[in-house]
Formats: structure tokens, sequence, C-alpha cells
């Protein structure tokens, strides 16, 4: 047999499991959102302002140098033997006569390469300070015109502009913190008092109508439908309860009026043997229907019986019922271990925990053994059966599944499904495994049980 992975169900089982990806709760979604926002919003004026700034400034800078250096040549060709004058005291002017073009090469041979019209340089002084100007250029064959405007104080004016701007940048996004969490306060407060009322009204048997205390709007229409899906989930549970409750009266009557049948024949003394048997046969399956019954009610309620089974004596009686069914098959039952595993449960649950396995274990094992294994907190149910193949794995504990062996067996499929509700009710765990050599080995553990006494 292929080997397959041991099945588990315990006081989890048929919960839903919390996602472990972290989600933001809706509070901190919506700070979030004014934080981005106002962040975004502040950014992108900031980038707005400084780049109209920069294109604001530079255009003025260069048409004033344009008309000057304009100015400076018109002044020059009107007069070539009179200086031009400069209406603007932070330029510089120079102009370059024909015969000294190639000395301006060696002298600033950027400025010689420069074409007509206005560029920006930066530098470097021989100190380690920064330098940058604008400088204007209009070369025609009688003389080069160079104008430059210094640029340096404009440019400590435009990262003192800079470290503004961007300081409100920090200011508005703080502020929009600040705005964010009030705005998430005021927004959230009634949703979170609606869930502190919900939880406080699920703690009753009759719930707290919500809306009430709510106003007319979105909150309000929720709780609105709450109260709504509450009261119609409060008709379903209670005729849940009234059909349990009309259950298990009708059954148990004529169960009991079953049991008493069969005790009065069993007391006659002049039965044959044959018949005998059959009172025993039916006064077990009565026994085995109350059980289930009971635990089945338990399930339906989600109330947790308590009591002292021995759990022993719970297996003996199950194997004694079993070995009346085996049909002749070349079966042997038998229980090992240590004995006075006592567990705080009503005897009806554990004897459907346990027989289940049992059952199962008889009803897909041919030949061989089956042995109920007890343990200080568990007990073991070995086969010698098929297997477990890797679809059963997958599905063993799902309702109404069958496994790959069951043939034209009888049964729903909902003994294991019972199993697995009742550990999770009791806290219990179960656990099925391919054996050693072959079969299944199930084991049913009490987490909360007396282990046995030495």
């Amino acid at each position: 047999m292929p080997e397959t992975e041991a099945v588990e169900a315990n006081g989890r089982a048929g919960r839903p499991r919390r996602r472990m990806r972290y989600r933001r709760r809706l509070r901190s979604r919506i700070i979030l959102g004014f934080v981005l926002l106002g962040f975004g919003l502040t950014a992108l004026f900031a980038f707005a302002t400084n780049w109209t700034r920069n294109r604001v400034e530079n255009q003025l800078v260069e048409d004033v140098m344009n008309r000057n250096i304009d100015e400076y040549a018109r002044q020059y060709f009107s007069n070539p033997e009179e200086k031009p004058e400069i209406l603007v005291q932070q330029m510089y002017a120079r102009m370059v006569g024909p015969d000294r073009f190639e000395a301006l090469r060696l002298e600033e041979p950027d400025w010689y390469e420069l074409p007509d019209g206005i560029h920006s340089i930066k530098g470097t002084e021989p100190d380690g300070s920064p330098f940058s100007y604008k400088l204007a250029v209009r070369k025609t064959p009688e003389a080069w015109f160079f104008l430059a405007y210094d640029m340096t104080q404009a440019a400590r004016g435009e990262a003192q502009f800079n470290r503004a701007i961007f300081g409100s940048v920090l200011v508005f996004t703080l502020l929009s913190l600040l705005v964010g969490w009030w705005s998430a306060s005021r927004v959230m407060s009634p949703v979170s008092e609606l869930a502190r009322r919900l939880k406080r009204s699920g703690r009753s048997a009759q719930p707290e109508a919500l809306a009430a205390h709510f106003p007319d709007d979105e909150v309000g229409q929720l709780a609105e439908a709450l109260d709504d899906y509450a009261g119609r989930l409060t008709d379903v549970v209670k005729r849940d309860r009234e059909f349990n409750a009309d259950v298990s009266h009708e059954l148990r009557t004529p169960l009991a009026v079953i049991r008493g049948a069969a005790e009065l024949l069993l007391a006659r003394p002049d039965i044959d043997d044959k018949t005998r048997s059959r009172l025993l046969r039916i006064q077990r399956a009565e026994l085995q229907c109350t059980d289930l019954i009971s635990a089945l009610l338990l399930l339906s309620r989600e109330e947790r019986g308590h009591g002292s089974t021995d759990v022993a004596k719970v297996a003996e009686q199950l194997l004694e019922v079993h070995r009346t069914q085996v049909a002749g098959k070349p079966l042997e039952l038998r229980m090992e271990g240590e004995r006075g595993l006592v567990v705080d449960a009503p005897e009806a649950a554990v004897a459907v925990a346990l027989g289940n396995l049992v059952g199962n274990a008889v009803k897909y094992t041919t030949r061989g053994e089956v042995i109920v294994r007890l343990h200080p907190r568990s007990v073991e149910v070995i086969d010698s059966g098929p297997g477990l193949s890797a679809e059963d794995a997958a599905k063993l504990f799902e309702r109404g599944y069958r496994g790959t062996h069951a043939g034209h067996s009888q049964g729903g499929g909902i003994g294991l499904s019972i199993v697995r509700r009742l550990c999770a009710l009791y806290g219990w765990s179960v656990r099925v495994r391919p054996g050693d050599e072959q079969g299944v080995v199930a084991t049913l553990t009490f987490d909360e049980a007396e282990p046995a006494s030495l």
C-alpha cells in the first residue's frame, strides 16, 4: 500500500480559520487614505509651485539679459569710441574685438565655443565654493558681446525656497494625519458602538434591538438589517430547539418501550437460546440508539455534558456488540493496554465517538484482527484491513463521504463527521493514519482526561 499522510481532526475542526495574511483595520485605512491624499496634493502643489517659480524667474532674467545685451551692442555700434553702459548693476559686460578673438580662445575657452543665446554656467571656485551665472552671447563679425548675470544668490534663494516648501509638505502631511485620525474616529465611532452592542446582544437568548440606538443613516440601515437577520435567525434557532426537544421526547418514548419489553422478555425463564440472543441484540441496538440520540442532541445544542465515563468499560461493551455482528468473518476483536482511563463526558458521547472508530474498523476488515489499545490519555483502534487510500485521506472527515472500500456496505458516511464534531465540542482530537504494515490506526485522544492511576 502506498504511504499516506495521517489525517487529524481536533477541537478546532469545523471552525473557520483566520487568514494569516495581515489586514489593516478600517480605521487605519481611513487614516492612511487621508495621509496619502494630503501628502499627494501637497507634494503636487509644491512641485507645481517650484516649477512655475523657476520658469517665471528664468524667463524674467533672460528677458532682462536679452534687452541689456541688445542695448549694449546698440550703444557700441552707435559710438565705438565710447564704452557702453550697463543698466543692471549685477551684470558684467564684455566686448571682444576681431583682434582679440583668438586671445579669447585661450582666456575663456568655454565662452569662445558658445553660440548666440543665453546659457547657464555652473562650476566651483578654486576655494571650493560653487558659482552659477547666466551668460548672454551675441557674436557679430565686428565684435563679440558677452553679458554675465550672477545667479549664485538666486541659487541660494532657490535652495531656501525648496527647504521651505518641503517643510510645508511635511507640515500639511502631519495635518492630514491629524484630520484623518479625527475623521476616522468620528466615522468609526457608530460602527464600533454597533459592534459592541451586537456582541453584547449575542450573549442573551433574546437579541437586543439595535436600530433604535442609531440615526437613520448607513449605520442605522446596517443595524436595521442586523435586527431583521437576528430575528429570522432567532426563529430558526427556536424552531431547531423545539424540533430537537420533540425528537428527543418522541424517540426516547418508543425506545424506552423497546427496552422495557426486552427486559421483561429476557426475565422469562422459558425462552430458548436463539430468542434470547435476538432479544440481547435488540437491547444492544436500543442502547446504541439512545447513546446516538443523546450525542446528537448535545451537538445540536452545542452543550458540553459532564460525567465520569470509564473508557475501558465502554470499549468492552462496544467490542461485545460487534462480536455478535461479525457474521462469521475470520476476525478477532480484543482489547489491550491499561485500564482506569476516566473521561469527563457523558457515556453516550464517548460511546458514539469510540463506537464509530471501532465500527469502521470492523466494517472494512474482512479477516485478521481489530485491537482496541488503551493508553493513559488516548485509545487506539488498530485493524488489519485494506488501509487508507489518498482519496480517503483527503476526505475522511467530510460529512457524507464513504471510503473507497465501502462497496455496497450500509451507512450514510456521517460517522467520522460526528466524531469530528464531538472532538470539537469536548476539545478531544482524533487522528487516522496507515498502519505500520497494513490496515489503519485510529487514535482518539482525550486531552482533558484523567490519566490511569498506577
